[in-house]
């Protein structure tokens, strides 16, 4: 008999979603992926050449538990840039993708009879990191069509078990962009009750149009002491597969990540590690500022595309590379006969009968959302969504087979 804590997990359901467009692409089908978490773009020369030279050099060994101390120091000098406050090498950890720090955060701080606040829709890791840890997630619903948490709402699930909160901003899935306000008043609660932030800022680097981002840390400097600030190169490099995040905690939350890296991964890998100091050494922004230009415009054409389609709201899609469509209004608006009754029937019959792959709702806790990557190449994108537009406003006099 398996352990109890894996019945609280069920497989990842955007590795589902992308698996599902590889079946269907595997049948010789020429499937337009936007469900992918990903830019599909080759990664900067610097990364490149760093890898290379690190392999050419030998470099075989382990490093620190927590990672080389040049490439600590490097993110130190970086956020303390980002954030306005300083930080040294001693306050990083570098991880196995951004994953691994968000567990090392739940392991370091959740007891079992704890329980951690996570804003809904939301990454579906989150949840079940809680509950491996042996802890219960809280849900805080954040509304259509801006996706912002209700400080009210939140304050209102605490409890005495509270031991935590999530946060993610910019936000997969739904591009929300949370401001300073926001930021402040989550900052506040959690001096008021002790809580810990543990802040997701994986796609910080993806913001648009007026909306800009900002950490907690930033916004509410008081809160720093009972932040653990969790962020990655995967998404801003193009190196997914690289598996190379970090984090930015206080020294007691560090210690715990050496005892647990220690007996866990030893360390995150050595060659990925040289890659992004050698980027972080010689790089001089352009790859980052063509990659956000490129997907400044195809958020553009995306959204340009999609503001065609019937009883759904044009997205924000402020930050992330995502466009989430609220499709309440859409599926309640179908004929009664209609073979679409939720985002889930969508997301299939996008897959199976026009080659688009996308990720419904569900995966992130909304039964009616619609997950779709601007991350795609631009024309493969474009192609996508007017195959999304075309079928989904077909929809409305299309009904059931007997």
């Amino acid at each position: 008999m398996l352990a109890q804590r894996i019945s609280f997990l069920s497989a990842s359901g955007t590795a589902a979603a992308r698996e599902a467009v590889k079946v269907a692409a595997a049948k010789d089908r020429r499937i337009i992926d936007l469900a992918a978490g990903e830019v599909v773009i080759a990664p900067p020369l610097s990364v490149r050449e760093g890898a290379i030279a690190a392999i050419n050099a030998g470099t075989n060994r382990y490093t620190d538990s927590v990672g080389l101390p040049a490439l600590r120091a490097a993110i130190a000098e970086k956020l303390s840039a980002e954030t306005g406050g300083l930080w040294n090498t001693d306050d990083i950890v570098i991880t196995a993708g951004a994953k691994q720090g968000l567990l090392d955060a739940a392991l370091a701080v959740l007891n079992p009879g704890d329980e951690v606040l996570i804003i809904r829709p939301c990454w579906p890791t989150f949840p079940s990191q809680v509950l491996l840890a042996g802890a219960t997630p809280v849900f805080i619903d954040a509304r259509p069509p801006a996706y912002i948490p209700d400080i009210v709402a939140i304050r209102a699930a605490i409890t005495q078990h509270t031991k935590a909160i999530i946060i993610n901003s910019p936000n997969n899935p739904t591009g929300a962009v949370y401001d300073r306000t926001i930021l402040q008043g989550i900052g506040d609660l959690a001096i008021e009750y002790q809580l810990w932030i543990v802040s997701d800022e994986c796609y910080s680097s993806f913001v648009f149009a007026a909306a800009r981002h900002e950490s907690i840390v930033t916004a509410h400097p008081g809160a720093r002491s009972r932040t653990i600030l969790v962020n990655a190169f995967s998404k801003a490099l193009a190196i997914t597969g690289w598996r190379l995040g970090y984090f930015a905690a206080p020294p007691e939350i560090i210690s715990a990540a050496k005892k647990l890296q220690s007996h866990t991964t030893s360390n995150a890998n050595v060659i990925a590690q040289h890659a992004i100091l050698h980027h972080l050494q010689v790089g001089d922004g352009s790859f980052e500022r063509e990659m956000h230009q490129r997907l400044s415009q195809a958020r553009n054409t995306g959204l340009l595309i999609l503001s065609g389609l019937d009883n759904v709201t044009t997205p924000g899609a402020k930050g992330s590379f995502f466009f989430y469509l609220d499709l309440t209004k859409f599926v309640s608006a179908l004929p009664a006969g209609s073979p679409v009754r939720s985002a889930d029937d969508i997301a299939r019959l996008l897959l199976e009968e026009v080659d688009v792959g996308c990720v419904a709702g569900s995966i992130f806790g909304d039964a009616n959302g619609l997950r779709l990557s601007f991350g795609t190449p631009p024309d493969l994108m474009a192609t996508g969504l007017r195959r999304v537009v075309e079928t989904l406003n077909s929809l409305k006099t299309r009904r059931a087979v007997a």
